[in-house]
């Protein structure tokens, strides 16, 4: 691959569609923070994204480095929610390039993603993770995935059942082994060595996806549609409820949590660092709000 020249620009189908699906979600957001019928917010305005975009440093001997654009809301529903694109490209330093598969025998990369965190008001109502994105070194490869947060894991199975089934339904249109391994990945890969115990839900988890371009696509544009919908209609069902002071300060404690995996652990903060991405974006995982005590 010859990013030097730009030939990178034969995949921009593929940012243009994590475009298409930022702003579906975006509008759907917004229809929810008008559609407020009572709770604890029902007087606040309905919030708005504000879009900002950004452009990364090119790397020595790049005509270009690359950008995104982040999408940031904070509502009446949503506490803080951030859909964020980046589309990066340069060359691996000499750490990276021997953890990333296809690298090794050339440091030039293309990354092109979406990814989305949402923290909400309600504790009643779970956080939720979503990215996807492709890669392209020697070799091209999808990864990404989806999952939930709750404040109260034991009070959350019906939640978690409507969320996995759909998953699983998406899933098994391409593959019926799909659902058990990337399930399996995400609860491994979403787990707190340090606290023993899982950060949520759950999900699904994947990465390396490079059997067939075509079928993979249309497997991460199903995937993002299904966390759109699902999700959606989770947030519509809890969000006229009321919560108590005591639900806020368990929500809050339960972030912590969050946080901890982010800093720690998380495979796309750590990229985004190594490859001298936009700081706000990479951050803008972190909720607004957050306690340990």
């Amino acid at each position: 691959m010859d990013t030097k020249n730009n030939n990178y620009k034969e995949y921009n189908f593929i940012e243009n569609n994590f475009y298409e699906l930022r702003n579906q979600i975006c509008s759907s957001f917004e229809s929810i923070e008008k559609s407020l019928l009572s709770g604890n917010n029902f007087n606040l305005k309905p919030g708005k994204f504000i879009k900002k975009s950004w452009k990364r440093k090119p790397d020595k001997g790049f005509a270009a480095g690359g950008g995104g654009v982040m999408s940031i809301m904070n509502g009446r529903v949503f506490e803080k929610v951030g859909v964020n694109i980046s589309t990066v490209m340069g060359s691996f330093s000499d750490e990276m390039r021997n953890k990333i598969p296809g690298a090794k025998k050339n440091p030039n990369f293309y990354a092109t993603g979406i990814s989305l965190v949402a923290h909400m008001h309600s504790p009643l109502i779970p956080a939720a993770h979503f990215n996807t994105r492709f890669i392209r070194t020697t070799k091209n490869w999808f990864g990404g995935g989806s999952d939930l947060t709750p404040t109260y894991m034991e009070r959350s199975k019906l939640v978690s059942n409507i969320f996995h089934s759909q998953l699983k339904n998406t899933c098994d249109k391409y593959n019926p082994l799909f659902y058990p391994k990337y399930k399996k990945w995400c609860d491994e890969y979403f787990y707190l060595p340090h606290r023993k115990e899982q950060r949520g839900l759950g999900g699904i988890f994947f990465d390396y996806l490079e059997s067939d371009f075509d079928n993979d696509f249309e497997f991460v544009k199903d995937i993002g549609q299904t966390f759109l919908e699902t999700y959606s209609k989770i947030i519509r069902s809890k969000m006229d409820k009321r919560w108590n002071d005591k639900q806020k300060r368990d929500q809050l404690l339960k972030r912590g949590r969050y946080v901890e995996f982010n800093l720690l652990y998380d495979r796309g903060t750590a990229f985004g660092l190594k490859t001298e991405g936009n700081i706000d974006a990479i951050f803008m995982s972190l909720p607004p709000m957050v306690s340990w005590t």
